[in-house]
């Protein structure tokens, strides 16, 4: 039975994730640092890691295995996860894959060298909006079926 790992702490579709779990009977491990608020539903374990840059990352990362299902933001994460077989999502949808996963990577490289370079550099990337919500929500639904 595949089990559904949540990097937490920021992810905007945590209610999401329950719910269609809570309609499909499948397992969470919202994984985060702290903060968040415990779920009542049975099917969601809350896994609370040390602080630390990426701890939650290794958390999920040494767990997945084939036929898991991740939802993250974090591409190095994700491309640790593909490796290990487990379905990626991102919270606005996207699919990740041993296909696209390595052009997301050399993209969030060249991102963060281009910031480097320029410390006065603004902007960011898109805001999160309802598409992108029912975008996740189908794209979750359809990798459970």
């Amino acid at each position: 039975m595949a089990i559904i790992y949540v990097d937490a702490d920021a992810c905007p579709v945590k209610a999401q994730v329950e719910a269609v779990a809570t309609r499909r009977k499948v397992e969470v491990k919202m994984v985060a640092n702290g903060g968040l608020r415990p779920s009542t539903n049975p099917l969601v374990e809350m896994v609370y890691v040390a602080d630390g840059p990426d701890v939650a990352d290794i958390w999920i990362a040494e767990r997945v295995g084939p036929g898991d299902v991740v939802i993250t933001s974090d591409i190095p994460l994700a491309a640790r996860a593909v490796e290990a077989g487990a379905l990626v999502l991102k919270p606005n949808g996207e699919r990740l894959t041993a296909t696209n996963v390595g052009n997301a990577l050399a993209m969030r490289d060249l991102a963060a060298d281009l910031r480097a370079a320029d410390p006065f550099r603004q902007g960011g990337g898109k805001g999160f909006t309802k598409a992108d919500r029912s975008r996740f929500l189908d794209a979750l639904e359809h990798a459970l079926r």
